[in-house]
């Protein structure tokens, strides 16, 4: 079973979560309120502040995305050397100097530089909260019979509640005449509080020991993470996922410019799904945990997404024509709720706990790539009939979901490790 120093032991508390799980959820919460206060303005600031051509302010961001994303694994990997405490405080200090620079920059080569430095912090501290998080609610489970799938829930509405609030937070610094330099500055004072907190209660020093499952268990090479079947057609899964959830990115302003002819209609939109998540994942949670499945939930919500795309061709369109895609919103945070939480709960059952941060990192990365490849092939089809475009859309999460009936369907509470503390 998992043991944390005195202070994070299992205690009753309103949430009912443990006093470092609720650190845990609190620092995805910070995480997103932080990044969501720049980010949505940033393409603005490089075209419109420092006069970037379209294709530049596009680099910029792919480049960011890619130092996040693509590098997910090598965060992970840094997690199971050296614990989840050295690489979040080296994760929040690279961002504020990512945040502060990227306040001053004023050329092309510093604003990449920057934004290479933000996405990287992330690339650190997400898998290493995110891998702690599910290693937390295995064992939470373990000693009070609490689904793990409620505990992710909860991380997953924490997380969706910062993105919701943190442009919110970074619309009211412009509207107040800070300008963008200050967002950042916002930015950077939020990571500030996280660095703090965790250099405060983060767990010094872990050493996590695992009993063998089997001949070779010990060997903890990375080649345990990419030769196991089961873990990577769960890559597959979520890949299938992600492709589709970035079509809130894509494929919808698409949709909603055409259907109202602008897109000034996307914030709300997007309001929406953060604010479903926020007041609907726990008790859908709390619901399906008990009665599903992990590999039932994977593929009840990525055929909850396939009904999202194939109802906007099908639906008249409501006022202002938004019916369809508000519909089609609706459905994609519907299964988003539902297998988002099954898969992160499914990592700690397919893979060696001594890899559970390579592991969280490398199913991120996958999926990374995957985006990349899907958003390119739905870019050549945005210009297809609707219809067209939409059953196509909708083939992806079908596909996942028949593939995540192939998965093993999760052991519960597993065989958690064991975490020893200097």
């Amino acid at each position: 079973m998992t043991t944390y120093p005195r202070s994070t032991r299992p205690a009753t508390d309103p949430a009912g979560l443990r006093p470092y799980l609720r650190l845990l959820t609190a620092t995805q919460f910070a995480f997103n309120t932080g990044f969501y206060a720049v980010l949505p303005y940033l393409a603005a600031h490089l075209g419109d502040g420092l006069g970037m051509a379209g294709w530049l302010v596009g680099l910029v961001l792919g480049l960011r995305t890619f130092s996040q994303q693509g590098l997910f694994v090598v965060g992970g990997a840094l997690t199971d050397r050296y614990g989840p405490r050295p690489v979040v405080l080296a994760g929040c200090v690279l961002r504020i100097a990512g945040f502060c620079w990227l306040a001053l920059a004023g050329s092309t080569a510093t604003v990449i530089g920057a934004v290479l430095l933000i996405g990287f912090a992330a690339a650190l501290f997400s898998p290493a909260v995110e891998s702690e998080t599910a290693r937390a609610a295995v064992a939470y489970e373990t000693s009070t019979g609490t689904p793990r799938a409620q505990v992710l829930a909860v991380f997953s509405a924490a997380g969706q509640a910062g993105a919701f609030l943190g442009p919110l937070l970074g619309s009211l610094l412009l509207l107040l005449g800070g300008g963008f330099r200050t967002a950042c500055a916002a930015g950077a004072v939020v990571f500030v509080g996280v660095l703090a907190g965790h250099a405060r209660l983060m767990p010094r020093g872990p050493r996590r020991v695992r009993r063998g499952r089997g001949p070779g268990a010990g060997s903890g090479e990375p080649r345990e993470v990419f030769a196991n079947r089961p873990f990577l057609v769960l890559c597959l899964v979520y890949s299938s996922y992600l492709v589709s959830y970035n079509q809130l990115y894509l494929a919808l302003p698409a949709e909603v410019e055409q259907a109202t002819g602008s897109q000034e209609a996307l914030g709300g939109l997007f309001a929406l799904s953060s604010l479903l998540v926020v007041a609907v994942q726990l008790p859908l949670t709390r619901w399906s945990a008990r009665r599903v499945a992990p590999r039932s939930a994977l593929a009840t919500g990525l055929a909850v997404v396939a009904a999202g795309f194939v109802l906007v061709p099908v639906l008249p369109g409501g006022p202002a024509g938004l019916l369809p895609v508000a519909a089609f919103t609706v459905l994609l945070t519907l299964g988003q709720m539902l297998l988002v939480p099954a898969a992160r709960g499914l990592v700690p059952d397919l893979v060696e706990d001594r890899r559970l941060g390579l592991a969280t990192g490398a199913m991120s990365s996958l999926s990374g790539v995957a985006v990349l490849v899907g958003s390119a092939a739905t870019g050549a089809l945005l210009d297809a009939p609707g219809p067209v475009l939409w059953t196509a859309l909708a083939a992806v999460p079908l596909a996942g979901a028949g593939i995540a009936l192939t998965l093993p369907s999760g052991r519960g509470a597993g065989e958690p490790a064991t975490t020893v503390t200097d």
